[in-house]
């Protein structure tokens, strides 16, 4: 599912119109992107947690080149989500093998 995708059900479930709905959407986003630049974590009840996560320096491999290099400890964003959207997922979405 697409931004578009999301943006058309939300329409077809509220009936308001696109540019409001887009509008929304894109400020929602936003904020959550501020927030983590920011160093603070969006936490949403029931769905789940936009966090930071901190990555320790290591060592890696260039393989291209055949030799060793160091990655800098770094940020990341992350979503860790609810434990009841968790379960809903395993119950509902069939296993792919």
């Amino acid at each position: 599912m697409t931004k578009a995708d999301i943006i058309t059900e939300i329409i077809s479930e509220t009936g308001s119109e696109r540019i409001d709905t887009q509008k929304v959407i894109e400020i929602f986003m936003k904020k959550i992107k501020q927030s983590l630049i920011s160093g603070e974590n969006v936490y949403l009840r029931g769905f789940g947690s936009f966090i930071i996560k901190y990555r320790a320096k290591k060592l890696g491999r260039h393989i291209s080149k055949d030799e060793s290099i160091v990655i800098p400890a770094h940020n990341i964003p992350a979503f860790k989500p609810a434990k009841s959207f968790t379960e809903l997922v395993k119950k509902n979405v069939p296993i792919k093998k």
